[in-house]
């Protein structure tokens, strides 16, 4: 699985803890930054990401602003993502399994770095059930259009 991985400002170090976890993982990833601690505009970092998991460049993404707001509106914007703000490790195994969803979005002021590890272990691992959950991931497709 290869991972496409950004924040803002806001979460450039939960970003970094997640970065740490992917590596201990043993993940294919790639860090798109920012690479500073510069306030910077949160679609700026959402857009590449999300364009990149949904050309298929990537298989999944992570997004972590200060609330995870953001970013999870921004992606949600490219056609074919399926962004989903997780601050809890029961919501991250159900976005997985019945949404099928491509990015999570986590705010680093909401869950600490304990929380976001677990979270973001839990989304990685997590598959999709399919069955009646594909009618309904293909209903939001169909939003798209």
């Amino acid at each position: 699985m290869k991972i496409a991985i950004s924040s803002d400002h806001g979460g450039n170090i939960l970003r970094k803890e997640i970065v740490n976890l992917l590596n201990e993982l043993g993940m294919d990833y790639q860090d798109f930054g920012p690479h500073t601690d510069d306030s910077v505009d949160y679609p700026d970092y959402a857009k590449p990401v999300a364009d990149k998991v949904a050309n298929g460049e990537f298989d999944r993404g992570i997004l972590i602003c200060g609330t995870g707001i953001g970013m999870s509106i921004a992606a949600n914007k490219v056609k074919g993502i399926r962004c989903a703000l997780v601050h809890d490790v029961f919501s991250a195994k159900a976005t997985r399994g019945h949404n099928n969803s491509n990015i999570l979005a986590m705010g680093e002021r909401v869950v600490g770095p304990g929380l976001a590890r677990e979270i973001a272990k839990t989304w990685l691992t997590e598959e999709f059930e399919g069955g009646r959950h594909q009618t309904r991931v293909q209903k939001v497709s169909d939003l798209e259009n």
